[in-house]
């Protein structure tokens, strides 16, 4: 087995620990209970360099009806530059929803995004989903037709539950999810 994949194999494998890990962690204020938004943030522009528009797609988890107000995107380094994504979308309990809106630049202010960009990865999506935040920077995937890299960064997220008036403003990693085709 060439030296590249027993690398990767053994890089899966610390994901997969510290995957398992963190499932097994108890439900705290930064677990999925506490957030009943899931969603992610597409964007053809990412592979065309267009200008073309975002669109998301939410699910809500809850049993209540919750208003996705916004999402904001800050520079890690000088946190007064920012994107804001206005949402206002209304989801269902337990169910989907989704919302088009104009492009917004969302790869600044991150060192793993800016490099993984000018390397020629294609940015698929961008979602609050996937394996923990431990496996940043890992190639998770290495076959003979393309490779997944994933980058971690903080957002900060803000909704409202329409039956309780609860309001949530809290910040949450998102994973910025790249692909490319292997080099021939």
């Amino acid at each position: 087995m060439p030296k590249a994949s027993i690398a990767i194999l053994i890089a899966l494998s610390a994901a997969s620990q510290a995957f398992a890990q963190g499932l097994s962690a108890p439900v705290n204020s930064t677990q999925e209970a506490d957030y009943p938004i899931k969603y992610a943030i597409y964007s053809s522009a990412w592979g065309t360099r267009s200008d073309a528009g975002l669109r998301l797609v939410a699910q809500n988890l809850s049993e209540h009806e919750i208003i996705l107000e916004s999402v904001l995107f800050q520079d890690e380094e000088d946190p007064k530059t920012q994107a804001k994504l206005t949402l206002d979308l209304t989801v269902r309990p337990n169910a989907w929803a989704e919302k088009e809106m104009s492009y917004v630049d969302l790869l600044f202010g991150n060192d793993c995004i800016g490099q993984t960009m000018h390397q020629d990865w294609k940015l698929v999506e961008i979602s609050n989903y996937t394996l923990n935040p431990s496996v940043r920077g890992l190639i998770i995937e290495d076959t003979d037709s393309f490779r997944i890299y994933q980058c971690v960064r903080n957002v900060r997220v803000s909704w409202v539950d329409t039956e309780t008036g609860e309001k949530s403003d809290y910040t949450e990693w998102v994973m910025y999810h790249f692909e490319r085709p292997r080099p021939n």
